[in-house]
């Protein structure tokens, strides 16, 4: 275990990423910006406490190392990284957030085009570059309270919070 520890504190200093075993078969990463990851992978299976904890750290660096907002290319670069450094990966999720993305990407979508806004105009309105719009309609970018804002205003509508 001492290697372990050695071993994190002097090549992984600033991990951001927390990864916990579930069972046998299941590993939840929790990346930098809190969004949860499930991964298929046999790590719990591991009888030997160092090689569950390497491995671990392996997948927790692998997810610093990757990070974007955009999890598309994140998972992609996250799933080449673990099998070059050995982790035996059969699955991975997309993150807890995608569906929230999607639907509310979606949302910003029927609203513009059901009042026949152009997309680069609604970018101008809100003051936002229209690639970035695009990606938020496809549910690829997580976009921040401020943009969000600018949008839906532009839309005639205003953000609230309420039961699911």
């Amino acid at each position: 275990m001492k290697i372990i520890k050695g071993f994190k504190k002097k090549l992984l200093p600033n991990i951001k990423s927390k990864a916990t075993i579930i069972d046998d078969k299941m590993v939840q990463v929790i990346a930098p910006d809190g969004e949860a990851f499930s991964i298929l992978a046999r790590i719990g299976m591991y009888t030997n406490e160092e090689t569950r904890q390497f491995q671990l750290q392996l997948l927790e660096s692998v997810f610093d190392k990757n990070f974007t907002d955009d999890k598309e290319i994140m998972t992609k670069y996250i799933w080449r990284d673990l099998i070059l450094n050995g982790v035996s990966i059969i699955g991975m999720s997309s993150g807890d957030r995608q569906r929230e993305r999607t639907r509310i990407g979606e949302k910003i979508r029927q609203i513009r085009n059901e009042k026949g806004i152009e997309a680069r105009d609604l970018a101008r309105l809100a003051n936002i570059d229209p690639a970035n719009l695009s990606r938020i309609e496809k549910g690829k970018y997580s976009v921040g309270l401020d943009i969000l804002s600018k949008l839906v205003f532009a839309l005639g509508y205003h953000i609230d919070i309420v039961p699911i």
